[in-house]
């Protein structure tokens, strides 16, 4: 049987690399907080990068890694590692093509994309062609993170995680540096600043192909410009590709939608605040719901291949297990430290005491969903590695629909004007908790149930656990504003450390006393 140490030792390696990667993406927020606060030009990028980040999901990290890795690893298992490079060679290919076309439109055709996103922009013409030029210069993104999100699925499949994991980091420095080195430099030249972001962007993305790309050259791979329609392997992930698409793409239709929604609310802020607090949300789900979700489709991956439905089985539930564990407290942390975490990462330059007011109130209805959302990136690869992609695109249409509707009753029937924004968060969580619902029943009826793994026990254990955390962490954040009145930013940094640290410590110290074994992994992981 498959045992928890094994999923929680190679997630270890993921968290290790992704956590390095989320603090240097929060660096780069912060960079972008102090430089352009939570007015046009941070607005103007959020939207400008999301159209290519929605596309990435879309076409790349989403749904082509959920069709390609089960088939790239299929062909491994039987047919030898020359087969799986030759399949390598041709989806490399095709996606140079592909993405390729897809740039050209995007610099031909970039306000029409910007109005697609944000069409309350249109009442702003600067914000509008600042949006449209930020779009041109970050067109190339999209095909060197597809290619990059490729060899990401071929090294995880040949058991090297830390390195792809590690490689988004190299984007988030080269934008760091752009926003240190590359900005005052472009306000020399009286080009507009945030233009140097996007540079630094494209900079980036060819950074984190390139370093991954290396390491597959010293496993023995070989690019060779090759077209085939033909070929097994292409026909298995054009047609596992399609509903994935169709899955994926409905999901971030809920970011279109939100984004449209938010640009008409305020004329500068809401789109900011929103995008900030779920930076911080992003956090750990990399750390915890990514990691583990990237590990599950590798080793369910091998064990659809084998037909071995016990061990597949139990490698989920260990998945889910290990997320419950650090997910729930981190919910209930960022509920209860929501304003310290975001005063302390954002608060300074132009990014004001208000900014972080309603930046966390978007954190702590946005965390409601951190669960559900960790558990969807196990639930859903799973689901592909079974070659079963109706259900979560059935799934993923429901919660599409569902969120647009608790979305609008939220903001336009229910929420004041000031706060209409935090209804796009609370929509979110909802229908991402709704989907996580429809995913559990989906796979139970496709596996059977899982009564001998304790999911429900670990989860309920872990949340009284965390209750007890979460009560301790307000009593002791109560007492820091007593003690300080006026706090720096020294003072906010000792004080949320104080509480985070405490609030591990009471947490693994309950879940001891709870009996929860399942912790005694984590503390040697730790340890390790």
């Amino acid at each position: 049987m498959a045992q928890p140490t094994q999923s929680a030792r190679a997630a270890g390696k993921v968290s290790l690399a992704v956590f390095l990667s989320r603090i240097l993406g929060l660096i780069r927020d912060q960079v972008f907080a102090k430089l352009f606060g939570a007015g046009l030009y941070n607005d103007a990028w959020l939207v400008a990068f999301r159209i290519p980040n929605l596309l990435r999901d879309l076409f790349a990290e989403g749904a082509l890694s959920s069709a390609f890795v089960p088939t790239f690893t299929d062909f491994l298992h039987r047919k030898g590692r020359s087969e799986a490079w030759f399949l390598a060679n041709l989806v490399l290919c095709w996606m140079i093509i592909i993405l390729g076309g897809v740039t050209l439109i995007f610099l031909i055709f970039s306000k029409y994309f910007v109005f697609l996103l944000a069409a309350g922009f249109a009442d702003s013409p600067e914000k509008l062609e600042v949006t449209s030029v930020l779009l041109k210069i970050l067109s190339p993104f999209l095909m060197l993170i597809g290619m990059a999100s490729v060899a990401m699925g071929i090294l995880n499949t040949l058991n090297h995680f830390f390195i792809p994991a590690l490689a988004p980091a190299v984007f988030n420095v080269m934008v760091i540096l752009s926003g240190l080195f590359l900005v005052p430099q472009f306000k020399e030249w009286g080009i507009v600043p945030v233009y140097a972001m996007a540079v630094g962007a494209v900079a980036g993305g060819f950074l984190q192909c390139c370093i991954q790309f290396r390491l597959m050259w010293r496993l023995g791979y070989r690019f060779q410009f090759k077209i085939r329609l033909n070929h097994e392997g292409v026909r298995r992930i054009a047609t596992l590709l399609a509903p994935a698409v169709v899955g994926v793409g409905a999901l971030q239709f809920n970011v279109l939608v939100n984004t449209q929604i938010a640009s008409f609310l305020q004329e500068n802020g809401p789109v900011s605040w929103l995008s900030y607090a779920f930076r911080i949300l992003y956090l750990p789900i990399g750390l915890f719901g990514v990691a583990m979700g990237m590990v599950n489709l590798r080793e369910v991956s091998i064990f659809a291949a084998q037909e071995n439905w016990e061990e597949l089985k139990e490698t989920v539930a260990n998945s889910i297990k290990l997320v419950a564990l650090m997910s729930i407290p981190s919910t209930v942390g960022l509920i209860v430290l929501a304003v310290p975490i975001v005063q302390v990462l954002f608060e300074r330059g132009s990014f004001t005491s208000s900014d972080t007011q309603y930046t966390a109130y978007a954190l702590i209805f946005y965390s409601l969903g951190l669960f559900a959302y960790s558990c969807n990136k196990i639930y859903i690869p799973t689901f592909y590695a079974l070659a079963d992609t109706r259900t979560p695109v059935r799934i993923s249409v429901i919660a599409v629909i569902s969120n647009l509707v608790i979305n609008l009753v939220l903001v336009f029937a229910i929420l004041p004007s000031e706060y209409r924004f935090v209804g796009l968060a609370f929509g979110t969580a909802l229908s991402v908790s709704l989907s996580n619902v429809l995913l559990i029943r989906g796979l139970k009826r496709r596996l059977g149930s899982f009564p001998c793994y304790r999911v429900p026990s670990v989860v309920m254990r872990s949340v009284a656990a965390a209750t007890v955390m979460g009560g301790m962490v307000y009593g002791l954040d109560k007492f820091f504003n007593g003690v300080w009145e006026e706090k720096g930013l020294v003072q906010e940094l000792v004080a949320l450390t104080v509480c985070i640290s405490a609030g591990i410590l009471v947490y693994f110290g309950c879940c001891e006393l709870l009996r929860i074994r399942e912790i005694r992994y984590l503390f040697r992981l730790a340890k390790r």
